[in-house]
């Protein structure tokens, strides 16, 4: 067991697994979230300890930004592959009382991924509903990135910037994540990192943290 860690997220992310197999539909945001939490935002709080806090920063005050962050991330990942877990699992991740909210029916979904076919405005607003909820945990997130140590805090600022940028590459495609996939080329990637590198050597993310 390495110091400061705890059992729970581990039994927790096993909880989610489990919810995988056993559950194909999420009545609610609150159904939703609880899966994010178990199967994202609990990588973020068994590495937590490894990763360490800043100076003066208690674990337990760095623990809501990283379950953010995870809530964050997993949003995305849905969001991305929504053609593709109705396409090949028959499975819809969205909250149901959402696609209601909307307009938007499962039917449609799976009809548009497995037979083509464009985004419409229910569906579009849709998505740009999602989008936003993502972008707000990801503000949440970043607020906390000051509190991690010193070595952390450039990773976990690239792994969020690299997952908000498949959100602008979702809005670039025209909302279509049926058919087309969100993705970033190597490139891409590589020129996000220097502006985030710049950010955390000269304490950029404390006047993130102060202004949040």
């Amino acid at each position: 067991q390495f110091p400061g860690s705890d059992i729970e997220p581990y039994r927790e992310m096993v909880r989610g697994m489990v919810m995988d197999i056993d559950q194909d539909v999420y009545q609610t945001w609150d159904d939703l979230y609880l899966y994010c939490y178990r199967v994202a935002s609990t990588v973020g709080l068994m590495t937590l300890p490894v990763m360490g806090t800043a100076p003066g920063v208690t674990m337990e005050q760095a623990k809501d930004p990283a379950v953010a962050l995870g809530i964050g991330l997993q949003i995305t990942n849905i969001l991305r592959d929504v053609g593709e877990d109705a396409r090949d699992r028959g499975r819809i991740y969205l909250p149901q009382e959402d696609l209601q909210k909307f307009g938007v029916t499962p039917e449609s979904i799976l009809e548009r991924a497995k037979n083509g076919g464009v985004p419409d405005e229910n569906y579009k607003a849709l998505m740009k509903f999602q989008i936003a909820r993502a972008r707000d945990y990801y503000r949440q997130a970043e607020a906390g990135i000051a509190l991690l140590s010193p070595g952390a805090q450039l990773p976990v600022a690239v792994a969020a910037e690299l997952y908000k940028k498949i959100l602008d590459k979702i809005e670039s495609n025209g909302y279509d994540n049926f058919n087309t996939r969100a993705y970033l080329s190597r490139e891409q990637k590589m020129m996000a990192v220097p502006p985030l590198w710049f950010k955390t050597v000269t304490g950029g993310w404390d006047k993130v943290r102060r202004d949040s």
